[in-house]
């Protein structure tokens, strides 16, 4: 089964704000995107990103053909701990998985 990073045209994120990260998936078309969307669960968020899983949002948003997932900093954004001030690279663990769905 391909990776998320293998089928994604696009995989992304940033700030959304100081206490938020959002990750953009951006994929080859509508269907791929619902599949996408349909394999991705909070559980399988938050175990990755090691939050809880009521904190992760998961929207499907069919005319850009992407899922959006918004998850909490583990440290807010400019803090002395924060070694991603813009969330540029909080997307890496997105695109080794595997999500069981091929586009």
């Amino acid at each position: 089964m391909p990776a998320l990073g293998d089928i994604a045209k696009v995989v992304r994120s940033k700030n959304a704000g100081p206490f938020t990260i959002t990750l953009d998936i951006i994929l080859p078309s509508v269907e791929c995107a619902r599949r996408v969307y349909e394999a991705l669960t909070p559980e399988l968020v938050a175990r990755l990103y090691r939050v809880d899983t009521g904190e992760v949002e998961i929207i499907y948003y069919a005319p850009a053909r992407a899922v959006k997932v918004n998850i909490p900093r583990l440290v807010p954004a400019g803090h002395p701990g924060d070694t991603d001030v813009y969330g540029a690279q909080q997307h890496a663990p997105l695109l080794g998985l595997e999500v069981g769905v091929e586009c």
